[in-house]
């Protein structure tokens, strides 16, 4: 059995690979991308987080560890359309059973980048990264002497992951989690989980969502005459908020889309009517922190659900 502990692990970057072109003003990810370094200007920084802890836990179908390199091999041959630069910012890796230290490991790495103005974006692992992940921008605005931020988390997801974490702490707690951490802190809690599949979360779930005040639309929800009225509630979460947290599990996406995943979706959201909403939050000016989660190579029929992925990526480091 490996060993309960985590690790930040060196910064790979023989898996950025890719064709090159004699044209021009052709350049791809693989070529632009560099390791991040102290003295790196302020840029989108790529971290990895490398866990199936929190996925065991939930009981799901383990795999995601590897997520972060098969969404890295998928990026590198993309067109490179940013203006900015981007940084490979290495991995944290949780062996064992070490979800907490590794949640903290990761807060204290991305509050780092973030300190240092980067736009962080997180690869995982499981859904168990939006704990990490949220703390992280906690302890920016902290240091930044923000009492009680406003912070808006934007969820694209078949399942609210809102299960009570006083039990056991998994990929199924991280917002709940996080909505204790805000009353405990006196901060508001404002979550939108979009995409919600109603078969996947029980009556006592949507009830808690209901308690919180979540601003939920279910999977069916996502037809072309309710999309406008989907978009203009989204705006009116983004405009009572000061910083913006987006996270993407992708068993958001159909299981043809998306069958890499812990939990694929028998009915899902398509990428081509989440892409558009991602756009509008990557354009608020407001979003500080995104991360992707449940990538799982294991199951990953032609990379597809590795190639969506990469391609939110890109969607959302462009700065142009």
């Amino acid at each position: 059995m490996a060993a309960n502990k985590t690790t930040a692990t060196m910064i790979d970057m023989s898996l950025w690979q890719g064709r090159t072109d004699p044209e021009a003003n052709s350049e791809r990810w693989h070529q632009k991308i560099q390791p991040l370094s102290q003295t790196a200007i302020p840029g989108c920084a790529l971290v990895g987080f490398e866990s199936d802890a929190g996925v065991a836990r939930n009981q799901g179908r383990t795999g995601a560890a590897k997520g972060p390199t098969a969404l890295r091999k998928a990026l590198a041959p993309l067109a490179w359309h940013r203006t900015g630069p981007a940084y490979d910012a290495g991995n944290i890796r949780c062996e064992g059973d070490a979800l907490e230290t590794a949640q903290q490991h990761l807060a204290d790495h991305l509050s780092a980048l973030l300190n240092a103005d980067h736009f962080p974006i997180v690869a995982g692992g499981g859904h168990e990264v939006a704990y990490g992940s949220w703390l992280g921008l906690a302890q920016h605005l902290t240091d930044k002497g923000e009492k009680a931020p406003r912070i808006g988390i934007i969820n694209f997801d078949a399942h609210f992951d809102l299960r009570d974490p006083s039990h056991v702490r998994s990929s199924g707690t991280p917002f709940a989690q996080i909505a204790d951490e805000c009353a405990q802190r006196g901060w508001p809690f404002r979550y939108a989980c979009l995409g919600v599949s109603r078969a996947a979360n029980t009556r006592a779930l949507f009830s808690r969502a209901a308690e919180l005040g979540v601003m939920v639309r279910e999977d069916r929800d996502f037809q072309p005459a309710q999309l406008e009225s989907i978009r203009r509630d989204l705006e009116r979460l983004m405009v009572r908020c000061d910083h913006l947290y987006l996270t993407i599990d992708l068993d958001v996406l159909p299981a043809s889309e998306a069958p890499g995943v812990s939990a694929p979706a028998a009915r899902g959201v398509s990428l081509s009517v989440i892409e558009p909403l991602i756009e509008a939050i990557r354009d608020s000016g407001k979003l500080r922190l995104a991360d992707l989660a449940e990538l799982n190579p294991a199951h990953d029929t032609d990379s597809r659900t590795a190639r969506a992925a990469a391609r939110l990526v890109f969607q959302l480091a462009l700065d142009t």
